[in-house]
Parts: C-alpha cells; structure tokens; sequence
C-alpha cells in the first residue's frame, strides 16, 4: 500500500510539475486564459516605445498597441523593458508575449519572428556634427570620406549600411540612442544611423551641436515598415490582433493616442502588406 502510495504521490507531482511548465511556455491566449499578464517587451527608444515612471509603456508604438489590444478586451498588460538586442531573443525565450519597441519588418527578422501588419511606414536619417562639416547624406558619402558610422546592435541599419558596401570596420555597434548620441558628440563616429523619428529626438537633445540629414537622401529601398512581433506559435493571437488593427490603424481615437508623440496621417502605413515587406526587405 505504501509503495502504491508513493507511487501515485510521485505521478501526481509529476503531472502538476509538467502543468507549471506548460503554463509558463504555453502560446499567449494560454497565458491569457490563466488570468496572466499580456507582457509587452520594448526598449528605451523615444518617441517609439520607452518607459516612463514604473515603467509606464510611453512612445506611439505602445500607445497604439494598448489601444488595440483594448478594442479585443485586453487590459491586464505587463511591461518588460530589455536592450534593443535582446528584444527578439527575449521573445523566443518566453521573457515577453511581443515586442512593441518600433522594430522595422525585415526579411532576416521575419524567419524568427511572426509580424503583425505594418502599422507605420518611416525612414532612416543621420545625425551628425551642426553643419554637416564631412557632407554625410548616405551610405555612399560615408564610404568615400572613409568615415566612421555608429548605430545600434541589431539596428535595421547596420544590415542596410553592409548592403550600401559599407565596411564592417567603419560601423561602430552601441547598446542605444544614448551610446549614439554620445559617440557623435564625442567625435568617435563621424554620423550616428538611426530611424528619422530617433534622428530628430537625438538632435533636439544635443544641444544644438548635431543636425539631421535629408532622409530622402537615402535609398528608397531603406524605407521600412514597423510591426508588432509575436511568436510563431501565437498565430490565432496574431490573427485576432490583426483584426483589430483593422479597425483601429488611423482612426480618430488611435491618431489622438499617438499623437504627443509626433505620430500623424502621413506615418500611416498605406497599402503594403506583411508579406510583402518581409519578401522585399
């Protein structure tokens, strides 16, 4: 009897262990069902998606998420706040349920990650020291003035730069904007890659020492589309939100919540579909 005890004691635990792992490794509608967070994972990437006090999700790429997911009955949202280069690594890790940093549709980034539709379209930008004294405007100026490009680990940018035929020895790879920001101003990086909405933020606090480049100066291919990125494994999520998007994307109410944030109609996606822009970019 007591073996037989021990036995089914041992089953039992067993069965309970191997529901505590799936709980925490099951798809997000699992999680959500369970009465758990909906965990946002993002950056500090102003005015896209930072945190604020207690790490209140701020930036329009977070404001739009939070409005969609409050249009399908989600409101028990969990902010998780990593570097840049640990966003899609935390995704598959099972750190966060998606990432709401402002992550550009990429070809390499669609073979991990699951995309939503795209809800902005935004160019790329230099910052650079106030009046431009290297004439830097695109990836070839800076191969031809044999200059130093800085932006971030895992940035869109330093695949478009290599593309550009730009060295691996000319581009410098920071944690951040900040890492950035301070490489330029120091006189490290002769220009600093970043998104126009990051360029523009960055040069408004330098003190007046770095200008923004014309984004038009940059190949039309460098135009990218931003994306919501889930799992693989939470398409029946990724569908539901999708749906919603649809409704929401340039309506009043989402153009309002994005609005402090320097968001307006013309940052509207337009037609290009996910998979489209994961085939041509």
């Amino acid at each position: 009897m007591k073996s037989n005890f021990l036995k089914s004691s041992f089953a039992t635990i067993a069965v309970l262990a191997i529901g505590v792992v799936s709980a925490q490794a099951g798809p997000l509608m699992d999680r959500i069902e369970a009465g758990e967070t909906i965990r946002i994972g993002f950056a500090n990437e102003v005015p896209w998606a930072y945190p604020g006090e207690a790490n209140q999700p701020l930036g329009f790429v977070n404001a739009h998420v939070l409005g969609v997911l409050g249009k399908m009955g989600y409101e028990n949202v969990e902010p998780v706040v990593t570097d840049w280069g640990g966003l899609i690594p935390g995704l598959k890790a099972g750190r966060f349920d998606m990432i709401t940093g402002g992550m550009f549709i990429l070809n390499s980034r669609c073979e991990n990650v699951s995309f939503s539709e795209p809800m902005a379209r935004v160019s790329d930008a230099f910052i650079v020291p106030a009046g431009n004294p290297k004439g830097i405007e695109n990836y070839k100026d800076l191969i031809e003035k044999d200059a130093i490009m800085v932006t971030g680990a895992g940035f869109n940018t330093v695949e478009a730069a290599r593309k550009e035929g730009l060295a691996d020895a000319s581009i410098m790879q920071v944690p951040g904007p900040t890492e950035i920001l301070a490489a330029v101003k120091a006189g490290r990086a002769d220009a600093g890659a970043v998104a126009f909405f990051t360029a523009k933020e960055l040069s408004a606090n330098s003190g007046g020492t770095l200008d923004v480049t014309d984004p038009g100066a940059l190949p039309e291919w460098t135009q990218n589309w931003v994306g919501i990125a889930f799992n693989g494994e939470d398409s029946d999520f990724l569908t539901k939100f999708n749906q919603a998007q649809t409704g929401y994307l340039g309506s009043e109410a989402m153009l309002e919540a994005v609005a402090p944030y320097g968001y307006d109609e013309k940052i509207l996606p337009g037609e290009a579909t996910t998979d489209w822009v994961c085939n041509n970019r």
